[in-house]
């Protein structure tokens, strides 16, 4: 399968960030406590594998996304920061241990997602199947939820992973439907449309929830009509966040939204019906994800 050529653009040197996007460095006892529980696991967090500005917040506040199935992707997307490749073996074992890591890190919501396995039968249901109820047995009192891929359109492994009965159901559509084959380019909007939709329709009492990038070179209006669709699929949360570029080698930045702007989109998505909305220049999947 050939990969995309990145356009001439992505070598140029990057538009300067604004300054209502400067980072922290992550610190804090903490972040380096529960950095080293997660070395000692041998465990991966996308966190760290996907550059996410808000570790540290996150990490702090009793919050940590999981990342299952090793830390390489079989696909490669243009916007992400995970690397892509061949992955290693499946770790039976791996379930186990993020339960034990969550309960010695004392996590109150416990994210779990994963690379996209195209590899696996399944695509990697069972695992995570197994690793929310290993969260379970081992911690009672944390809130779980899984961040899935697509899994191929297979909707035996959807099925799969909402027999967990998670507390929240993620899958992100990440950008609008114009602009996937050339940053998504293995993804199908639809595709995500309906792992969405039939988790809603399998597990009602299951929160569904999903999140959109924006500043890669969308109009105004396909990002309205990306809520609207979530809507009528029933996604109940949405998480609004500023596209980053990781490096040059990746899609680049069209623009940056003003904060302002942010809470206008916000205020859009609320007057569409979603129960929750996160919208800001450095949100992302979780951030503020725990929910009581």
């Amino acid at each position: 399968m050939n990969e995309p050529t990145p356009p001439n653009s992505h070598s140029e040197s990057r538009t300067p960030r604004p300054d209502w996007l400067k980072i922290r460095l992550p610190s804090g006892e903490a972040y380096f406590r529960l950095k080293s529980i997660m070395r000692r696991s041998g465990l991966h967090t996308v966190c760290e594998s996907a550059l996410c500005p808000n570790i540290s917040e996150c990490w702090s506040s009793g919050t940590a996304t999981f990342m299952i199935l090793g830390n390489i992707c079989t696909r490669h997307c243009m916007y992400c920061a995970v690397t892509s490749g061949q992955p290693a073996r499946v770790d039976p074992d791996e379930p186990a241990r993020v339960a034990d890591a969550v309960k010695l890190m004392g996590i109150r919501h416990a994210v779990v997602t994963s690379v996209t396995r195209d590899d696996l039968n399944d695509g990697g249901a069972e695992i995570f199947y197994l690793t929310a109820h290993a969260i379970r047995r081992t911690c009672q009192q944390t809130k779980i939820e899984l961040l899935v891929p697509d899994f191929a359109g297979r909707r035996e492994s959807v099925e799969r992973v909402v027999e967990a009965h998670a507390d929240v159901f993620n899958h992100n559509i990440e950008t609008v439907p114009r602009l996937y084959d050339k940053v998504r380019p293995i993804a199908r909007y639809e595709r995500s449309l309906d792992v969405l939709r039939l988790a809603a329709e399998l597990n009602s009492s299951s929160i569904t929830k999903s999140g959109i990038m924006i500043g890669m070179g969308e109009e105004p209006e396909e990002v309205l009509s990306v809520f609207k669709d979530l809507r009528s699929v029933g996604c109940r949360y949405l998480t609004i966040g500023q596209y980053l570029q990781p490096s040059r080698q990746h899609h680049s930045v069209a623009r940056f939204y003003t904060p302002d702007e942010f809470a206008d989109l916000k205020t859009q998505a609320e007057s569409l019906g979603f129960e929750c909305v996160d919208s800001g220049p450095l949100v992302r999947s979780s951030y503020h994800a725990r929910i009581e």
